[in-house]
């Protein structure tokens, strides 16, 4: 009864607070086709150069992107826009494959080391001027460069001089990345690595025209200075409330582009966007979780999968989280199948290991099914570690705990939730906190929150993606967590030739992770969206992010 008391509660507040204010919502849950969060900027009240005109897609994107600089908008909502502004070497293809892009073929070395790209004679930018391979030098040894800070750098470390240059270690000029000739680039790789392409259909490695950058390093800032290589062009920029993209003439495929606009609403309210899209003023939306029940099973409903976690981080360099036994007490404490039915709803599923299904072995299995359960719901057994773990640190009792999470309707729900839960099987109060999300990433990064919501959207298809994050010193472990041992895992789980050792290494990785339980696993993320009548064609990539190449709307 208790459990059914706090569950009914988280959903009736957030409805109730929903209905009623338009909250600040962090990019969990809002409509968009992505899940992380942005930062404010400048109002540019430029107004779109061609109106209303031809086939207008109107969508949201939850919030202000974070930059439109491919190597600092590491998160879906700045990779969302650029996806559809940019364009890599390679790019997802309808079947979710690296194929073709900026590059229109490129050569491997036996050895697997060396790749030799072909841009396409075609290729250009929106402002006219031609994609060279500079471009993409110039963009990649920027974001390896120790002063841009990108959190995306670490993606880079698979080209030989990178992570040296990167960490201050090294030069620039031992990075093995040149443009051999304007149409021509090569990369040289520290290890073979099977996955490179995908990997290059991320974001962060998009080109930038490096003549632009140079006469004005914000260009990426306002409409009327932003310039881009993609299927569609910035046209205007109303910070926070709006972006409109028109198609790019100069895009070397743009016959493929049926679009003639896209209106990007920056809505960060689930309730508020679906009544935007009820009263025809967006073409797609999320289903706030109260009407999971009425709408998911309609025939304007897309389900798909959306590879990425959403977790919690324990902050290991604070009481007290440094003792492992409580850290596992309270992730036992978690019944994370009522979040998922209950309070989350929209089919998503609860997760019991960190890797979300959908990766498949050398040996033909999905690694989830592979590395089975790693984390359960047994409040007996969360009771007895707490106890052994207060006795080891000498708590007559616990310090007081908070639990953060960034500002959304569903965040809100579902930290309520747990809240209850630590009460009822722990017997733990523990105080809530909500910080804007600019506030809250500061803080986490710099390991000032004791407790804290995470979500993690994968970079590229391969389960290292997710594992390389708690290495030591990454800028995205957020844990206080260092472990040799761990280190080592994950660099053999990177470099290993043999596919079927390198997997073994990930997986014993995994059933690190979960034994130190520095994070514990909440769900599994998925897509499900409404879209209008005679919206078609929009690809939602698992990674994380949407493709408007081929969507239409009749």
């Amino acid at each position: 009864m208790k459990k059914l008391l706090y569950l009914l509660l988280a959903g009736c507040i957030v409805f109730f607070l929903a209905a009623c204010t338009a909250s600040e919502d962090a990019g969990e849950d809002t409509g968009t086709e992505n899940e992380v969060e942005a930062e404010e900027g400048e109002t540019d009240s430029t107004e779109s150069e061609s109106a209303t005109d031809g086939k207008v897609l109107r969508i949201n994107n939850g919030t202000e992107p974070t930059s439109l600089d491919p190597s600092i908008g590491f998160d879906a909502v700045s990779w969302d826009p650029l996806n559809n502004l940019m364009e890599g070497l390679t790019r997802l293809d309808t079947e979710h494959q690296a194929g073709p892009g900026a590059a229109e073929s490129w050569d491997v070395s036996e050895d697997g080391l060396t790749y030799t790209f072909h841009l396409r004679e075609d290729a250009n930018w929106s402002n006219g001027d031609p994609v060279v391979a500079a471009d993409f030098e110039h963009a990649w040894k920027y974001m390896l460069d120790p002063e841009t800070a990108s959190p995306a750098a670490f993606l880079a470390y698979f080209i030989e001089g990178a992570e040296a240059y990167n960490s201050g270690e090294g030069s620039v000029d031992d990075v093995k990345v040149t443009a051999v000739d304007e149409k021509t680039l090569e990369v040289v790789l520290e290890a073979p690595t099977g996955f490179f392409l995908d990997l290059l259909t991320n974001p962060a490695f998009f080109p930038i025209n490096h003549k632009v950058a140079e006469e004005n390093p914000d260009w990426h800032a306002e409409a009327n200075t932003f310039v881009g290589n993609g299927p569609f062009k910035l046209d205007s920029w109303n910070h926070d409330e709006e972006m409109v993209l028109v198609k790019n003439e100069h895009y070397w495929d743009a016959d493929a582009v049926k679009l003639d606009q896209v209106h990007i609403a920056m809505i960060n309210d689930s309730n508020t966007q679906y009544q935007m899209f009820e009263a025809g003023e967006l073409d797609t939306a999320s289903i706030p979780a109260e009407l999971s029940d009425q709408l998911i099973d309609g025939d304007n409903v897309f389900i798909g999968p959306y590879g990425g976690l959403e977790f919690f981080r324990f902050n290991i360099e604070m009481e007290p989280f440094q003792n492992k036994k409580i850290r596992q007490a309270f992730s036992h404490a978690i019944n994370r199948d009522d979040i998922a039915e209950f309070v989350v709803k929209n089919g998503v599923e609860p997760a019991y290991g960190f890797i979300n299904p959908g990766y498949t072995s050398p040996t033909g299995e999905d690694f989830r099914e592979a590395n089975g359960d790693l984390v359960s719901f047994d409040p007996e057994k969360a009771k007895q570690l707490l106890e052994e773990g207060m006795a080891e640190e000498g708590y007559d009792e616990l310090p007081p705990i908070t639990l953060t999470y960034n500002t959304s309707d569903t965040n809100k729900a579902v930290a309520e939730a747990i809240h209850g839960m630590f009460k009822e099987h722990l017997d733990v109060e523990v105080k809530l906190e909500n910080l804007e999300w600019n506030v809250f990433a500061e803080a986490q990064q710099a390991l000032e929150l004791q407790f804290s919501r995470s979500s993690f959207i994968n970079d590229y298809n391969d389960p290292v993606n997710f594992l390389e994050s708690f290495v030591t010193d990454s800028y995205m472990n957020r844990t206080g967590f260092s472990s040799p041992e761990y280190d080592e895992l994950i660099s053999k789980g990177k470099t290993e030739v043999d596919e079927e050792k390198r997997w073994e290494y990930l997986y014993e990785a995994e059933k690190m992770l979960a034994d130190e339980m520095i994070a514990t696993p909440l769900r599994y993320y998925n897509t499900v969206v409404l879209e209008a009548e005679g919206v078609e064609g929009i690809l939602r990539h698992p990674v994380g992010y949407f493709d408007l190449k081929y969507a239409d709307k009749n």
